[in-house]
């Protein structure tokens, strides 16, 4: 293994017992991986957490689909009375100062679709910028009702590629359509199985802990080829990256 990734829901909803933390320095100390990277919305992140486990982390991802606060409010991405914006830029400074390589995720959707955020892309400056289609999940989001809700979302590719061409000239954007999100995620449960999420298979596989990574592998609809075109290998190590802090 040479990279692990703490996401889904809120990864600093517990850091009252320092558990991502522990985390996060366990396995970039004990186990010697040479990436520690995490998604979170940075709502919950506080300066004293870099103090103590910023040496450990490579890579802090921070969710952000709109840098209009009335489009974050439509899309669900308000912090209560903080503001989305003013937090991102601070965790930004954050990462800088406690030398963690920055990286924000943008999920691009009707409400976000002809927004142009080149000015504070260029701003937070991010090591990358991953741009995400909207991408609807069998079993996740395309229930019934949540199929309709989910649906409002929804974006066709001449739109996406529109969005990415308006934004051409920011370097470090990497865009991921639905198709290429497809089958070119590996993502493990709180069992150690393998999700299937964006493939729309919803059985898991067996637990690794049971059968090893190479057997439930096989189960989990993972596509390595399409991981690679998407650009999902790339230097991951702040150690190995040219940064100016």
């Amino acid at each position: 293994m040479e990279k692990i990734n703490f996401s889904g829901g809120e990864p600093f909803l517990h850091e009252r017992g320092d558990f991502l933390g522990k985390l996060v320095q366990y396995c970039k100390q004990d186990l010697q991986l040479p990436s520690v990277s995490i998604v979170s919305n940075g709502s919950m992140i506080k300066e004293s957490w870099f103090k103590k486990y910023g040496e450990y982390l490579d890579i802090l991802a921070i969710s952000c689909d709109s840098f209009e606060e009335e489009t974050n409010k439509l899309i669900g991405r308000t912090q209560g009375s903080k503001s989305h914006l003013d937090n991102l830029f601070k965790v930004r400074n954050w990462c800088r100062q406690y030398k963690v390589a920055f990286k924000i995720n943008s999920v691009i959707c009707s409400f976000n679709v002809e927004e142009d955020m080149r000015e504070n892309i260029r701003q937070l400056n991010p090591v990358r910028w991953k741009v995400f289609q909207c991408l609807v999940i069998d079993g996740e989001n395309a229930g019934e009702s949540a199929l309709r809700d989910a649906a409002r979302f929804v974006i066709s590719d001449e739109q996406f590629q529109a969005f990415l061409d308006c934004h051409s000239d920011i370097q470090c954007l990497v865009p991921e359509s639905n198709q290429k999100m497809r089958d070119s995620y590996l993502i493990l449960d709180e069992y150690m199985r393998f999700l299937d999420c964006t493939g729309g298979r919803k059985d898991p596989s067996r637990s690794i802990l049971d059968v090893g990574v190479e057997n439930a592998i096989q189960f989990s609809g993972f596509d390595e080829k399409m991981f690679l075109k998407r650009g999902g290998k790339y230097t991951w190590s702040k150690a190995h990256m040219k940064l100016e802090w």
